[in-house]
């Protein structure tokens, strides 16, 4: 049995708004956390979901920094960057990187396992993680619901 994808003007119709979830990452695996992070950016969850366009909802993560890792991944996971120059190549473990930028560790994360394409930066926009629950209190005006 084929799936059906609406196209043009169809597609638009079915587009519906989207919608604000927080998800709060205390005490959760980080890659479990991640696939469920870039389902919902994505939209695939919904009915109305084309793959060439971006129906995905927003998402708020809060308590980035009591993410969890299993195994030695805290001790034997590196981060690396790399500045473009020779000799750029920047190297930080995990364990540190948890304790300065969790935020950025789960929001790497998240990123990497979305889909490489021309709605990427756009549904990365729609991902705000923080570090504590605080953060919240910039989004009561979109009033998100819990995950």
């Amino acid at each position: 049995m084929r799936t059906y994808v609406a196209k043009g003007a169809e597609a638009e119709a079915l587009k519906v708004g989207s919608q604000w979830f927080v998800m709060d990452a205390s005490n959760q695996v980080l890659g479990r956390l991640a696939t469920k992070a870039a389902r919902i950016l994505i939209g695939k969850d919904k009915a109305s979901f084309t793959p060439y366009l971006d129906s995905g909802d927003h998402l708020v993560i809060i308590n980035a920094d009591k993410i969890r890792m299993t195994g030695n991944k805290v001790d034997q996971k590196i981060y690396y960057s790399h500045s473009g120059y020779p000799g750029g190549l920047k190297e930080v473990p995990a364990k540190r990187l948890r304790e300065t930028k969790p935020e950025w560790m789960v929001r790497e994360a998240i990123l990497g396992m979305l889909p490489k394409n021309k709605l990427r930066a756009r549904r990365a926009k729609k991902l705000r993680v923080y570090r504590d629950a605080a953060g919240l209190a910039r989004h009561a005006g979109q009033k998100p619901q819990q995950i």
